[in-house]
């Protein structure tokens, strides 16, 4: 028994003495570099019964917050609240996995330009009579880092507009699109 323990710790001393040089040289490689601009993006899947609706949000960190930019289509032509959302989980079929509105400041609902909202409150997103929605600015309260951060939660598109009083979420009606916010290439 003696010997064989002996030989088992001369093989991996051998072992690791042929291996050292490479390991050695790994860890004076060079780290990749953060991107200059993080960004992110969520593609957006139907809730069942709403197979039209398919689309992007995107989301680049710029100076003076994230520029979000949404495409979807498959919309009822009007408005639709859009709103970030706590988790990023689209596995129940009327996308209620996902949480409610991502407000990680414990703040008041209300419209993107409020000085009292969530994080989570983008809007409305109007579809025109194709049912084609478009939408693009910069959000001062969203972010890449800290509590703040977008990665990782949802993106939820609803069936009517947001009306920006009704607590906690603005009476937007069943979700109709849901996605999950991660790293953009």
């Amino acid at each position: 028994m003696l010997c064989s323990s002996r030989l088992a710790s001369f093989l991996l001393a051998s072992a690791l003495v042929a291996y050292a040089p490479a390991l050695l040289c790994a860890a004076d490689a060079p780290v990749p570099a953060a991107p200059a601009s993080p960004a992110a993006v969520a593609v957006l899947v139907p809730t069942q019964g709403n197979d039209a609706v398919h689309g992007t949000v995107r989301f680049t960190k710029v100076t003076g917050g994230v520029r979000v930019v949404v495409d979807v289509t498959g919309l009822k032509p009007g408005e639709h609240g859009f709103h970030l959302h706590e988790f990023g989980d689209t596995t129940s079929a009327d996308g209620m996995a996902a949480g409610g509105h991502f407000n990680p400041t414990k703040d008041t609902h209300g419209a993107p330009t409020a000085e009292h909202r969530h994080e989570g409150d983008l809007g409305n997103l109007k579809a025109d009579a194709t049912g084609h929605a478009t939408l693009e600015y910069v959000d001062t309260k969203l972010s890449f880092e800290g509590a703040a951060s977008v990665l990782g939660h949802g993106v939820v598109i609803h069936a009517n507009p947001d009306d920006f009083t009704t607590q906690p979420t603005g009476n937007a009606g069943p979700r109709v699109a849901v996605g999950v916010i991660g790293l953009a290439k």
